[in-house]
């Protein structure tokens, strides 16, 4: 059974992973999330529960965020994807639900040619942000969660 509860979420145009834009985004889905997981934990990700959530709306992913809270989730995997760079009411909720969180982003996003996509509204809440890695991010920022979370003795 599962001791450690993690809750990854999209934001919009994230549904599409693999497919949309390539160059950027790359090739692969979220589906390989649990593998690339339990390839980076070894035996330790088989205490590791993973809830999968994505949403175009700004309000669906808040909702959700407030339910992780309810529902007594240890951690959140967030990317937020443009509403990281304009949602000061995602920011608000990450302020206050008391989740750790880390933000991912599979492009590195300094290095991306938009200047607004170098500013993250979300990332003065989370405990670290993962960019430029590909879906590999997600298995690298569940990674450091539990690290995290060891640290701080919360698992």
């Amino acid at each position: 059974m599962p001791s450690y509860r993690l809750l990854i979420m999209n934001g919009p145009n994230l549904g599409a992973l693999g497919e949309r834009q390539p160059e950027i985004y790359g090739t692969t889905g979220m589906d390989t999330v649990p593998a690339l997981v339990k390839s980076l934990l070894g035996p330790a990700a088989s205490d590791i529960e993973l809830t999968f959530f994505q949403s175009n709306h700004e309000g669906a992913l808040i909702d959700r965020l407030e339910q992780a809270r309810r529902d007594g989730v240890d951690g959140v995997i967030l990317n937020a994807g443009a509403f990281t760079h304009t949602s000061l009411a995602l920011a608000d909720c990450l302020a206050w639900i008391g989740i750790p969180c880390v933000e991912v982003h599979l492009s590195n996003v300094m290095a991306r040619q938009e200047p607004m996509r170098h500013k993250s509204l979300i990332g003065r809440h989370v405990i670290g942000i993962i960019a430029g890695f590909g879906i590999m991010g997600y298995a690298l920022a569940v990674q450091a969660m539990v690290q995290h979370s060891r640290k701080s003795g919360d698992a």
